[in-house]
């Protein structure tokens, strides 16, 4: 961040994950320096009026992930295994345990891990196993969720496995091994395969410029996050010879103004810096990210 300000820096487009935004957003406070962070999740990352996302936020995912559980899988029983040590998952896993009891999803089991234990999921496997679970719940990164689908594999579980945004890129992770996401879920406001035409014109320039890969949530939020200062900024009447703090005042009224149809859907913002938009189903199917009808 100071290596940033150094270089001219007037407003931060970032940063991709919780934690580091959680910590850079109050440095941005301090200097009253908009920020609009294209994946930080954690309700603490946009702590302050200067700050605004373009993703869900961790609790938003939770209540939605229960929700379509409830309608979609209703009857069924649901396992989860979430990172007790990490905001994004914790956090989103929070509200969905309290959104599932509302809506009667039965949570049969719920299993933790922490980073010393990110590697050998047997255990928590085990108990999936166990429980007698239909669909099990990870709101968790894609990392993880390949180590997870791997090691099940060898226990032979056969479930359904259901999850947020940060298992969006599971399928490049698992490489060979891809078909093993096969059927797996996700609630995403971004699907690489919609028909739209700004999603295809976006998907198809994605991957003319990194060698046929299918751009994942990630990569759409961030593209979404330059369209979206842009707008602002016109909305504001930015110019470049505004101090940092003007611009972010300018910014700050003009992000709860306008209304942005980006690849990861239509957005508004709040002046608590939330995006209103509505996230879409997805399944892994034969290797490719489909929207479910």
């Amino acid at each position: 961040y100071n290596t940033l300000k150094d270089k001219g820096m007037q407003m931060l487009m970032g940063t991709v994950t919780s934690g580091p935004c959680t910590a850079v957003v109050a440095k941005t406070a301090e200097d009253n320096m908009f920020q609009l962070t294209p994946s930080g999740s954690a309700v603490e990352s946009i702590k302050g009026d200067h700050a605004f996302r373009v993703c869900f936020s961790d609790p938003n995912q939770g209540i939605a992930s229960a929700d379509y559980l409830a309608e979609k899988f209703a009857g069924k029983k649901v396992a989860a295994i979430y990172n007790s040590a990490d905001v994004y998952s914790s956090g989103i896993f929070e509200k969905f345990s309290a959104q599932a009891q509302e809506k009667g999803v039965e949570v049969v089991t719920a299993q933790a891990f922490t980073k010393d234990s990110a590697q050998d999921f047997t255990v928590q496997l085990q108990k999936v196993k166990e429980s007698g679970a239909d669909v099990v719940f990870l709101p968790i990164y894609y990392q993880e969720a390949a180590l997870i689908l791997t090691q099940a594999d060898k226990m032979g579980l056969d479930v359904t496995w259901f999850g947020c945004d940060g298992l969006d890129g599971v399928i490049q992770q698992l490489g060979a091994d891809a078909s093993l996401a096969e059927g797996v879920m996700l609630l995403t406001p971004f699907v690489a395969d919609a028909e739209d035409e700004k999603t295809q014109a976006f998907t198809a320039a994605y991957k003319a410029a990194y060698n046929d890969l299918v751009p994942t949530q990630f990569a759409a939020d961030a593209y979404d996050a330059m369209y979206i200062i842009k707008a602002a900024a016109e909305k504001a009447g930015i110019t470049p010879d505004m101090s940092v703090s003007d611009i972010c005042e300018a910014m700050k009224t003009a992000m709860t103004q306008i209304e942005v149809a980006g690849v990861t859907g239509t957005m508004t913002w709040s002046a608590d810096g939330e995006p209103t938009k509505t996230p879409n189903a997805m399944v892994i199917k034969d290797g490719t990210y489909t929207a479910v009808a």
